[in-house]
């Protein structure tokens, strides 16, 4: 087996597909850090003793989180093979985010990033997801960007969202709630 180092992104730079180096700062290293490290937390979240429900949707998420991430390693112009997020990835993330709010009391206000250990990671990765997405959306404003990653991205930090609330409701761990303002003297 190779060595795990190379020495070639001692110069800041690191190796996209098709032989190209780019800056460790860019907008391809920018976004797939963000999904390498929003992979990385849903591992932790899934270290946690989760209904198997909630165990097999983050590896799913995991899988598809490792086909955007080749998918944004290969700049435009380089032949993209493998899997791509497809419309049907989409489609059912929204309906495991339909069926989970299913079994949920509908939120009747702002509710605090929290409750049992699970379910606070699950809001970081919300969290991560959006910005794995901002970064995305930048990198679309430099080369051809899949509008499929864009959806998915948008509906896993809502996916991570509800699976926080459900993991918590499913623990009986109540849902924390905003300070009510104190009125000004």
């Amino acid at each position: 087996m190779a060595k795990i180092y190379t020495r070639t992104g001692d110069d800041g730079t690191t190796g996209v597909i098709g032989g190209k180096r780019v800056s460790k700062d860019s907008p391809w290293t920018n976004a797939g850090g963000s999904l390498d490290e929003l992979s990385a937390l849903i591992g932790v979240v899934r270290s946690n003793a989760l209904p198997s429900r909630v165990d097999e949707v983050l590896q799913l998420v995991q899988s598809h989180l490792i086909v955007i991430g080749s998918e944004i390693a290969a700049p435009e112009g380089i032949a993209r093979r493998g899997p791509q997020i497809r419309d049907e990835d989409v489609k059912a993330l929204e309906s495991e985010i339909d069926a989970l709010e299913n079994d949920l009391v509908p939120l009747k206000q702002f509710i605090l990033p929290g409750g049992g250990r699970a379910a606070a990671e699950l809001h970081l990765a919300r969290a991560v997801a959006r910005r794995a997405e901002r970064e995305y959306v930048a990198l679309s404003r430099m080369e051809k960007a899949s509008p499929k990653v864009l959806c998915y991205l948008n509906r896993l930090s809502d996916l991570c969202f509800v699976l926080a609330r459900w993991v918590n409701q499913n623990q009986n761990i109540p849902e924390l709630l905003p300070l009510p303002s104190k009125p000004e003297d």
